[in-house]
C-alpha cells in the first residue's frame, strides 16, 4: 500500500467480523472512507478449498475447515510458530496428554484456570461468524436490567425497547428466519414481522415438544412453568435472499454450511467493498492503538506478514478520524493492553490511569450443558440444519435471583456433538465395542448391522443447555509474559472460574434435561468424558457429582458499557477515555444475558454505526 494513502481515512476498523463488516457498510453507504484491517486471511472466491480441508480431516471441530493449519505432522501446531494464532477445541485436553488445555506449545490461549475457558474463535475475513450455527435470538427484557433481580449482575444503560428497532434492522442485514408470533414469550415485542418465514421444525422439536405439557420439575424454581417448544430465529435462508441459496438440511451448519444458505460477514462485506468507500487490508495485524499527547487516537500501528508462517513484509501505521475496534472479546482487550504508548498509557489504552479500568474484565460465556439420549421412537435425525428448536421460556423467572438462567437448544444431528457419532456407534457395531454404551458387544454384520444401525441412529437426539454465567471481576483477559506468537506480540492470558451461581444454574440444567427424557420415555445416555477438565464436582444428595460442560462460543464482557465509574465504553460503545475510539462487538455486553449474542451484536453495532454516520463523520 502505498504510504501516500495512509491516512486518508474517515475510519479505520480492526476486524472484518460481523461487527466491523456492518459499521463498514454503513459507513460506506454514508460516503466515508473506511479501511478494514483483517488479521487472518481474504476469503477464497469459492468455499471449495475450505469444504476438501474439512472433508479430508479427521478432526472435524470448528476450526477444521480453516486456516491456519490445526496439525503439523502428528502434533498441534506450536501457536508460538503462527502470526495470526487462534484457539481450537482440540487444546482443551488433561493436563500432560495431546492437547493439554494449560500447554503454551499445544493452546493458544494462556489457560491459568481454576477452569478452562472453553470456547474458541477465528482470525480470519468474516471472523467467528464463519463457524456459527446462525441461531439468531432477542434478548428478553429482564436481560438488561438484572440488578433488580441479583446483586451480583449490573444493568446496562439501554433497554429493550431502545433496541427494538435495530434488532429489526439487524434481522433484515442479516437475513433471519423465524415467526414472531413463536417469539412471543416472556415480554419480547415485535414492530415488524421477519423478513422471512421460519425454518420448518424437525421431527424432533416435535417429539419433544409432544412430552413437554404439564412437565413440571421440582426444585429448580421453575414448577409453574408451561413448557412449550419455540421455533429458533436463525440467519439461515428459508426462502431466496441476499443471493443466498434456500437451507438444503445438510446437518453441517458448524463448522461451515456447504451451500453458504447461512448468514456469514462475507455477503455484508460485499455490499461494503461495492460501495466503493471501503477498502480492506489483509493478514494485517494491529500492534498498537497510538494515542497522541491530548488523549486523542492518532494511529493503528499494524503488521502485515506472508503466510500463517512467514515472513513479516512491512510495519506502518494508518490514521482516521474515528478509529472502531472490532475484534473479539479476547482480541481487543489483548490489543489495548499492548498499547502502552511510551508510558503514557502504561495500563493499555482505554484503561484508566488511576487503576479502576476495566479492560479484559468480565470475560464471560456460556457454558453449555450437554444431554443425550434415545428416544422411543425414531425421530430422524441427520436432516434439516443442527437445530431448528428451542424451549425458551424457561430463561426468565424470579428464580433468577438464586440460581442461572438457560435457555435449551434441540439438537438435529443425533449424538454427533457428544460422541462423534455416526461414526462411533457403526464402529462400535462392526467391531463388538461399546464406546457408545448401545452396543450388545457382539460384532455385527449384513442385515442385522443394517437394521441395528437404522435403529439406533433414527433414535438418537440431544438437548444443550446454554447457561447464563456471572459477571466476575477475576475472569480476565491478560498478557502473557512468557509466550508470544511468531509476529512477537504476547499472547492472551486467561483466568477463569464458574461462581456457584451459574454452577446451580449447571444442576438445575442436569436435572432439567433428566426429566424431559423421562417426559418422553427416552433412555438417557449422557455420560463424562474422560479427564475432560471443563468439569468440576458440586453437591447431590449426600454425594458430589461432577458435571462436564462445553463451550458455546459465546465470548463476552471483557469492555463492558455502563456508567464511567465502572465500564469501558458508554451506551454508544464509544471510550470514556478517548472520544474518537469505539470498541464494538459482545465486549461491550454488561451480562452475558440468555440468548446467543450474535443478533444482539448486529443490532448494537448497526445502533453505533448509525451515530457515528450522522454525529461524529457528519
Amino acid at each position: 500500500m502505498c504510504a501516500d494513502k495512509v491516512g486518508s481515512y474517515d475510519a479505520v476498523i480492526v476486524g472484518s467480523g460481523v461487527s466491523g463488516a456492518l459499521i463498514a457498510k454503513v459507513l460506506g453507504q454514508a460516503k466515508k472512507k473506511v479501511l478494514l484491517l483483517e488479521a487472518g486471511e481474504k476469503l477464497p472466491p469459492n468455499i471449495n478449498a475450505y469444504m476438501d480441508r474439512f472433508l479430508m480431516t479427521t478432526a472435524k471441530v470448528p476450526e477444521s475447515p480453516y486456516p491456519p493449519e490445526l496439525f503439523t505432522g502428528n502434533k498441534l501446531t506450536d501457536p508460538g510458530t503462527i502470526n495470526a494464532g487462534r484457539p481450537t477445541v482440540l487444546s482443551l485436553g488433561a493436563n500432560g496428554k495431546f492437547g493439554d488445555w494449560q500447554d503454551p506449545k499445544q493452546s493458544y490461549l494462556i489457560q491459568k484456570g481454576p477452569l478452562p475457558f472453553a470456547s474458541t474463535y477465528e482470525r480470519l475475513n468474516g471472523g467467528t461468524c464463519r463457524h456459527w450455527l446462525g441461531t439468531s435470538l432477542r434478548f428478553v427484557p429482564r436481560d438488561f436490567e438484572m440488578n433488580k433481580y441479583a446483586d451480583s449482575f449490573p444493568n446496562w444503560p439501554i433497554g429493550y425497547a431502545d433496541l427494538e428497532r435495530w434488532y429489526g434492522d439487524a434481522e433484515r442485514e442479516i437475513g433471519v428466519a423465524a415467526d414472531a408470533e413463536d417469539q412471543n414469550y416472556l415480554g419480547i415485542t415485535f414492530s415488524r414481522p421477519y423478513p422471512m418465514p421460519k425454518i420448518p421444525p424437525s421431527r424432533v422439536d416435535m417429539a419433544v415438544d409432544k412430552a413437554l405439557p404439564g412437565l413440571k420439575i421440582p426444585g429448580i424454581g421453575l414448577d409453574d412453568l408451561d413448557w412449550k417448544v419455540s421455533n429458533t430465529p436463525a440467519a439461515r435462508n428459508s426462502q431466496p435472499y441476499q443471493e443466498r441459496r434456500v437451507c438444503a438440511g445438510n446437518t453441517n451448519c458448524i463448522p461451515i454450511c456447504p451451500i453458504q444458505a447461512k448468514y456469514d460477514p462475507s455477503v455484508t462485506l460485499a455490499d461494503a467493498t461495492r460501495t466503493g468507500n471501503v477498502e480492506i487490508w489483509y493478514r494485517c495485524v494491529a500492534s498498537n492503538v497510538a494515542v497522541d499527547g491530548s488523549g486523542r487516537v492518532s494511529g493503528i500501528d499494524y503488521i502485515v506478514y506472508d503466510g500463517d508462517t512467514g515472513p513479516v513484509v512491512r510495519r506502518g501505521r494508518v490514521s482516521a478520524k474515528v478509529y472502531i475496534l472490532a475484534g473479539n472479546a479476547i482480541e481487543t482487550p489483548r490489543l489495548l493492553l499492548m498499547s502502552k504508548n511510551e508510558g503514557r498509557t502504561p495500563r493499555g489504552v482505554a484503561n484508566r490511569r488511576d487503576g479502576s479500568g476495566v479492560i479484559g474484565k468480565y470475560l464471560m460465556d456460556h457454558p453449555l450443558y450437554l444431554a443425550w439420549a434415545l428416544a422411543p421412537e425414531p425421530v430422524w435425525g441427520y436432516r434439516g440444519p443442527l437445530s431448528t428448536g428451542g424451549i425458551e421460556v424457561c430463561r426468565d423467572g424470579d428464580f433468577r435471583k438464586d440460581r442461572a438462567a438457560f435457555r435449551i437448544e434441540i439438537g438435529n444431528e443425533g449424538w454427533n456433538f457428544p460422541i462423534q457419532d455416526p461414526d462411533t456407534t457403526t464402529v462400535d457395531l462392526v467391531n463388538g465395542w461399546n464406546v457408545s454404551k448401545t452396543g450388545s458387544g457382539e460384532p455385527l454384520f449384513g442385515a442385522a448391522l443394517v437394521k441395528e444401525l437404522n435403529d439406533k441412529l433414527s433414535r438418537q437426539f440431544r438437548l444443550g443447555f446454554l447457561i447464563e454465567q456471572t459477571p466476575d471481576a477475576t475472569n480476565a483477559v491478560t498478557l502473557s509474559s512468557t509466550a508470544k506468537d511468531r509476529l512477537g506480540l504476547p499472547r492472551p492470558e486467561i483466568t477463569y472460574d464458574l461462581s456457584d451461581y451459574t454452577k446451580r444454574g449447571l444442576a438445575a440444567a442436569k436435572t432439567a434435561a433428566s426429566a424431559i427424557f423421562k417426559a418422553m420415555n427416552a433412555q438417557e445416555f449422557t455420560g463424562l468424558h474422560p479427564d475432560n477438565p471443563s468439569s468440576f464436582f458440586w453437591p447431590s444428595g449426600q454425594k458430589k457429582e461432577r458435571i462436564e460442560y462445553f463451550g458455546a462460543g459465546h465470548i463476552v464482557g471483557t469492555h463492558r458499557m455502563g456508567p464511567r465509574a465502572d465500564s469501558a465504553v458508554d451506551d454508544m460503545q464509544r471510550s470514556w477515555d478517548h472520544d474518537n475510539l469505539y470498541l464494538v462487538g459482545s465486549g461491550s455486553f454488561p451480562t452475558v444475558a440468555t440468548g446467543n449474542p450474535t443478533l444482539t451484536i448486529a443490532a448494537l453495532c448497526l445502533r453505533t454505526a448509525d451515530h457515528i454516520a450522522r454525529n461524529v463523520l457528519k
